[in-house]
């Protein structure tokens, strides 16, 4: 298993692998030798994850831990073992192991044994169950599927690259166009084979998009430099170009030098990247369906400020654009009173900032909102980058979708896209050893571990829900979220918003600044330095915590960065880094791919 593991890592570029190894040819020899059978009903690819419950059942396939680790990044899925079992009683209590999946993936190979009580088990389970057989090898088990209905992959080579290319034909990620070589039965013969789309992200290596092979250890080089001089003890780096992921790695631990080590699944607290992943997005989708206008005045919506005169005629577009006026930033966690936080749970501190730490009840409503009704910025028309603007469009969105905004965005967007890991309120989800801490204090408000609640002290003080920050993800999760917009809003067979809607959301719509709509482009010092990158194209956001996602549609690319940088203080102990670690691998991914070019 662990030399199975380590294959398929150096595949997925989460580690350092040979040329050899890593040659186009070789990967494009192991895709394309997948054939894809019986799928006259489109089955392939999977459609609509959100209503899948899939169970995967090796039954004798090598490199089965790579297939699934693949199908895994997709859509949750549960694997079983049944590569052992030998009698009907066995394939009997597997059956009924499997009664709560409405799709089930069986793995089988040349090495497989077709006994007469696995027959009866398929036979039982396609006329109760979608079924998808993965096949590899021989094809001299064709006969044993004769008749069968359900369809089947199949793929000559037994290698990681091939159990992955299976994986990723079923959900999407990478085209099929394959035929078989020669009769294999009466069924199955010479010529046969559906074609597939590509409808999701495939997974790849930085060779597969003519990057160096030594793409991998330049990033590794410089998120190394970063951890030891304390930019942050953990981080994750996802690249995506021309719709494949060829590069994702963890680095480092949740702590310095703690127990715990990062891993490609963990989850981060996102900070801003809230307002380009979750708030934006929601203005997005009401705007597409006609429901609000971009000229639409707020107040029309927030009953709350249309008796205050430098509020009630503000834009929805000014607030996305920081040039509502708005005040920056306010300090509420400066305004608690002695006897407004506990250290127990309550009816009277029923909300949750840390763990054994609670604010009172109706603290948002009593204290925070009419706090920041009264705060006057100033500055309308000009760029004056304000969290304020957020709280005020997530007050839009739940007021025109009479939806919690942290229950919108869940179901019209990462339910939907196969996001399994991104949302507000991750301790109501996830164990908190999945989720990265943030501070050990954060010398505001809270002298104690934060792992899984906002660090933000507005967000945690309203809740763990607010338009600026709140929201917890993965990278692979944003991967598939932000390669949606560079989509043009399609992703997985779905469209999620118009190609205009997308294109004017992220172009820019300023005469004060380069910002669009809701996402941060490339700025003046950048344009004016004229190193060939970011495009006039690029769009993303940064934030506090150590996050940053950016894309850019010239080169196709989508780049993704991880930290828990304010980790454990807030550059209390070990002061401002000076490696800034998201910036330079930026930098760094962005010399490649011109490399690459020339």
């Amino acid at each position: 298993m662990r030399k199975i593991l380590t294959l398929f890592l150096a595949f997925a570029s989460t580690a350092a692998c040979t040329q050899e190894q890593n040659t186009p040819a070789k990967f494009k020899a192991d895709e394309s030798g997948a054939v894809v059978l019986n799928n006259g009903n489109s089955v392939i690819p999977l459609m609509n994850v959100k209503d899948l419950k899939i169970a995967s059942v090796d039954l004798g396939f090598p490199n089965s831990a790579v297939f699934d680790s693949i199908a895994g990044k997709y859509w949750a899925v549960k694997t079983f073992q049944g590569d052992t079992i030998t009698t009907s009683q066995g394939f009997n209590m597997m059956h009924m192991k499997l009664k709560l999946y409405n799709v089930v993936m069986l793995k089988l190979s040349g090495q497989s044994s077709f006994s007469l009580p696995l027959m009866k088990f398929i036979a039982d389970l396609e006329s109760q169950t979608k079924v998808i057989f993965v096949l590899s090898g021989s094809g001299a088990n064709f006969v044993k599927l004769e008749k069968t209905r359900s369809p089947l992959i199949w793929n000559k080579l037994q290698t990681p690259e091939s159990a992955s290319a299976s994986a990723q034909i079923i959900f999407g990620g990478l085209a099929s166009a394959g035929k078989l070589d020669a009769n294999y039965s009466t069924t199955f013969k010479k010529g046969t084979g559906y074609s597939t789309q590509k409808i999701r992200l495939g997974y790849s290596t930085p060779e597969a998009v003519s990057l160096s092979n030594r793409f991998g250890s330049g990033i590794d080089a410089i998120v190394k430099e970063g951890i030891t001089a304390h930019s942050a003890p953990s981080a994750v780096v996802l690249v995506a170009k021309d719709g494949k992921v060829i590069f994702s790695k963890a680095y480092g631990a949740h702590s310095y030098d703690g127990p715990n080590p990062t891993k490609l699944d963990d989850i981060y607290d996102m900070a801003s990247v809230t307002k380009i992943t979750a708030t934006t997005p929601s203005i997005m989708r009401l705007y597409d369906r006609k429901m609000i206008g971009l000229d639409s005045l707020i107040s029309r919506y927030v009953a709350t400020t249309r008796n205050i005169p430098d509020k009630s005629d503000i834009k929805i577009k000014e607030a996305l654009l920081h040039e509502a006026g708005y005040y920056p930033y306010i300090k509420f966690f400066e305004l608690l009173k002695p006897g407004e936080t506990s250290k127990d749970s309550s009816s009277a501190y029923p909300v949750k900032v840390a763990d054994g730490y609670f604010l009172r009840a109706n603290y948002f409503e009593d204290v925070m909102w009419p706090v920041t009704l009264k705060s006057h910025g100033e500055s309308r028309g000009k760029y004056v980058y304000s969290d304020l603007s957020m709280y005020m469009l997530k007050e839009v969105v739940e007021q025109v979708s009479h939806t919690r905004l942290n229950d919108y965005v869940l179901n019209e967007f990462y339910l939907p896209l196969g996001m399994q890991a991104t949302g507000f309120l991750p301790r109501n989800r996830f164990d908190r050893s999945r989720i990265v801490p943030t501070t050990e204090n954060d010398n505001w408000f809270r002298s104690m571990r934060v792992q899984g609640y906002v660090n933000d002290p507005g967000a945690a003080m309203a809740g763990g829900v607010q338009g600026h920050a709140g929201l917890f993800s993965t990278a692979n999760d944003l991967a598939i979220y932000y390669q949606m917009l560079l989509n043009k809003g399609t992703y997985g067979g779905e469209k999620f918003f118009e190609p205009s809607t997308v294109e004017l959301f992220t172009s820019r719509q300023s005469k004060v600044s380069p910002r669009g709509y809701g996402f941060a482009r490339l700025t003046e010092a950048e344009e004016k330095a004229d190193n060939g990158y970011p495009s006039q194209l690029a769009y993303g956001h940064s934030g506090y915590t150590g996050t940053y996602v950016w894309v850019d549609p010239k080169y196709n690319l989508i780049y993704i960065c991880l930290t828990n940088r304010v980790y454990p203080d807030d550059n209390k102990t070990y002061g401002i880094s000076k490696v800034n670690l998201r910036a330079r691998v930026l930098d760094f991914v962005y010399e490649e791919v011109l490399k690459a070019q020339k």
